[in-house]
Formats: C-alpha cells, structure tokens, sequence
C-alpha cells in the first residue's frame, strides 16, 4: 500500500488519510530534539504499513533537520530499534 505522508506544522505531527481517516505521528520539538510523542492508525487501516510510513517521514525530517529523536511513542521505540540506519538519531 502506498501511504501519503503530509507534514502538518501548526498541529505538530506528520499526517495520512486512509479511507477517510486521519493517522498522525505527533511531536514536540525542543532544542533541536525532536520527541516523537504519539502514533495513531485508525483500527481498520492498522497492519498496512501507515505508521511505519508516518514514522519514516518524521524520522528522515529529523534527519534533514539534523535533530536528534527521542522516541516516547513506544510504536516509535520499536521501529528505531527494528531499523538499525536509525540509532545515530537517537537523542
């Protein structure tokens, strides 16, 4: 499936609609670290890699940013630690 990632500054998070439903990736961002706070996938598009692809955009903005991440998300927490190309973001 292929998942639309839209960066949503004013809301802090990173955003996909799937179906009519809206998946978001939220953050804070404090001197220059970038606290991915809370992932949310409506129950009916879960397991159809919209997370994984909410994560991976906030992760390469971080990225392009070069911002540290501090992933209090534990969805976020166990993506970083399944893709090894992520921990030289680790704040």
């Amino acid at each position: 499936m292929s998942v639309t990632v839209t960066h949503n500054p004013d809301a802090s998070r990173f955003e996909a609609e799937i179906d009519g439903r809206l998946a978001v990736c939220a953050y804070r961002l404090n001197d220059g670290v970038l606290a991915l706070t809370h992932t949310e996938v409506p129950r009916a598009a879960q397991g159809r890699g919209v997370a994984a692809a909410l994560v991976d955009a906030a992760l390469a903005w971080a990225r392009q940013q070069g911002w540290r991440v501090r992933p209090v998300c534990s969805y976020v927490a166990v993506h970083m630690r399944r893709h090894p190309e992520t921990h030289d973001l680790l704040a």
